[in-house]
């Protein structure tokens, strides 16, 4: 299918402030498309970012958008979701944004079950504030503040997703546009919290500091790094050591969403333009 790409973009905010070979232009055309597809409208749709390179993307793009503060995006975004629920609700934010100075934010999120999707730019480090390791630089890694590399271990945000209570979390890579295009489709059709991490890669940041020089070898580092869920259901300990798992990781329906338990009690939303 073809896709209007310009119909989506602000044109007068470009060009981006993104280095050459990061990996979040494929990322905001796979989220692009993923809209397109389940037939949002512009003015129905609202994507909310707290600070950061990731952060930027809703400046880029056509839609109801808020660039919030550091860590704060989710707050933010709940506050709009109770307001009116009818809005299709988007958050994102780098891995320092949502795990770290965010982390209290992203998981009361998860507990608490709104409906609306999480999506993590995953590129372990903070790449707009000068290359520090954030809580999902892997262990050994170098940063600009780790120069004899990570002593702390890194977060698995999906499993901390799932931990927290999120009853749809994912995972894809830059590299694997498509599936990711999928993975996206599939987040923003589930009611409740969604949670999708995107690994990617930061050059200037991260890769020039950790023997990988190139966007390219970036990109093919996430495609020979990555598993399936469905090949890694039939694979050991030891194979998938290194890995780390792509697809739906996990999916739960059976839970309550937080704003029709919240209409349950005050009427509120239902009364002021909700569903």
């Amino acid at each position: 299918m073809a896709y209007n790409y310009e119909e989506y973009i602000r044109k007068g905010r470009l060009p981006h402030i993104w280095c050459p070979g990061c990996g979040y232009g494929i990322i905001m055309k796979s989220m692009i498309r993923a809209i397109a597809s389940m037939g949002w409208r512009k003015d129905e749709t609202v994507i909310a970012s707290g600070i950061g390179c990731a952060s930027r993307l809703p400046g880029y793009l056509d839609f109801n958008t808020l660039h919030t503060t550091h860590g704060r995006s989710l707050a933010f975004a709940t506050g709009i979701k109770l307001a009116n629920p009818a809005l299709k609700i988007v958050a994102l934010g780098g891995d320092g944004d949502m795990s770290a100075i965010g982390g209290n934010h992203f998981i009361h999120a998860c507990r608490r079950n709104i409906d609306m999707t999480v999506i993590i730019f995953n590129n372990n480090i903070y790449g707009m504030t000068g290359g520090q390791y954030s809580p999902t630089t892997p262990a050994g890694a170098k940063a600009s503040t780790a120069p004899f590399g990570m002593l702390e271990p890194d977060f698995d945000l999906c499993k901390l997703a799932v931990a927290a209570g999120a009853t749809f979390v994912g995972r894809s890579t830059s590299y694997h546009a498509l599936p990711m295009e999928k993975l996206f489709k599939e987040a923003f059709s589930h009611k409740g919290l969604s949670v999708v991490e995107i690994i990617t890669g930061c050059p200037t940041g991260f890769g020039r500091k950790n023997n990988q020089k190139t966007p390219a070898s970036m990109l093919l580092w996430q495609r020979e790094h990555t598993v399936n869920k469905k090949m890694a259901e039939n694979m050991s300990a030891e194979e998938l050591e290194g890995k780390f798992i792509t697809g739906i990781l996990h999916h739960d329906t059976s839970k309550d969403e937080y704003v029709e338990n919240y209409d349950k009690i005050t009427g509120f939303t239902l009364e002021h333009g909700g569903k």
